[in-house]
């Protein structure tokens, strides 16, 4: 049996500035190239799944001017259902402004608009609409608010779905958030993130530098706050693939290795990865397989500039997981 993927979260337009090199604080760097595309993590990892044959759906909030307009047309012209997608009027969509150096590395800042305002019970009723979800993938992702993301999750598990929670940005989520989370999908500088947290708040100290397999373990591993993530934790590791470590066998982690490209644009990698994972647990894949096809895809995602020019199809994952 196969399901559905329902994807909470942001939707932006992405301005993007290609330079030499990133500036330093307080430097101008002259000389780049303007791009526009759209983008949103929420948004971006609809589209990654639904160019993978799923059928996708998206939860979330546009203003009511031109770039929402614009983000609504984009969104459906790759399948991904809109119905769900909330305009508010009198606000504005939001707007990211990326910079990428000659070696795809990147800087990004967020002004939030429409999707700070998405709120619990828009998502209620955007998920009582869908029917049951058991057999679907429901993604949250954290560009919009705390509380709206954990209800999200929430109402997901209680409807049967299996939830992933995408945790970036890393900040402020605590285990009222992880414990509704059957996957959590953090790179190595937000598990770090969410370690360092948990540190200040209940005194668990982790340590510099620690092993993310580790780190993983404890954020699986009960504490005083409450339980933590159900199923796995998967650590993306950019170049060096990915780390799988599962609450049933969590001193057993399996290195995921990476698909070796030529790298453009790292923006939308993360996006990629985590809309190819819902994609193919979707499609009733087992877990360790739906990373390794998540691992290919945000590798593919890099070789084209902008955040989802590069994501993969059908046919371009099989090829490259063929090669």
């Amino acid at each position: 049996m196969s399901g559905r993927v329902v994807v909470v979260g942001s939707v932006n337009v992405d301005l993007v500035l290609r330079a030499e090199r990133l500036p330093a604080p307080g430097e101008t760097v002259t000389g780049g190239v303007f791009e526009r595309h759209d983008g949103g993590k929420g948004a971006n990892q609809a589209v990654a799944a639904a160019r993978l044959g799923r059928p996708t759906l998206f939860i979330g909030a546009l203003g009511d001017d031109l770039f929402g307009h614009e983000a609504r047309q984009a969104l459906e012209r790759e399948g991904v259902g809109t119905s769900t997608v909330r305009t508010i009027p009198g606000q504005a969509t939001g707007v990211a402004l990326i910079l990428v150096d000659r070696r795809g590395e990147n800087l990004i800042a967020v002004a939030s608009g429409a999707n700070g305002l998405l709120d619990g019970e828009t998502v209620r009723d955007a998920l009582g609409r869908l029917g049951s979800l058991r057999g679907d993938v429901v993604l949250v992702s954290h560009e919009i608010p705390t509380a709206t993301a954990r209800e999200a999750l929430r109402l997901a598990r209680a409807e049967g779905a299996r939830t992933i929670l995408n945790p970036a940005p890393a900040t402020g989520l605590d285990r009222s958030m992880l414990g509704l989370a059957d996957l959590l999908t953090p790179n190595r500088r937000e598990l770090s993130v969410l370690a360092a947290a948990e540190t200040r708040r209940t005194g668990r100290r982790h340590g510099a530098g620690e092993d993310p397999a580790r780190l993983a373990r404890e954020l699986i591993e009960p504490s005083a706050e409450g339980p933590g993530v159900g199923e796995a934790v998967i650590v993306t590791l950019g170049s060096a693939g990915a780390l799988l470590v599962r609450a049933d066998r969590p001193d057993e982690p399996i290195d995921l290795p990476a698909h070796k490209v030529t790298a453009l644009d790292t923006t939308g990698a993360g996006d990629a990865f985590n809309g190819a994972l819902a994609a193919a647990l979707a499609a009733g894949r087992s877990l360790e397989e739906a990373i390794r096809r998540a691992v290919v895809a945000g590798a593919l995602a890099t070789t084209r500039a902008g955040a989802r020019e590069g994501m993969p199809s059908t046919a371009e994952l099989e090829a490259a997981l063929a090669s």
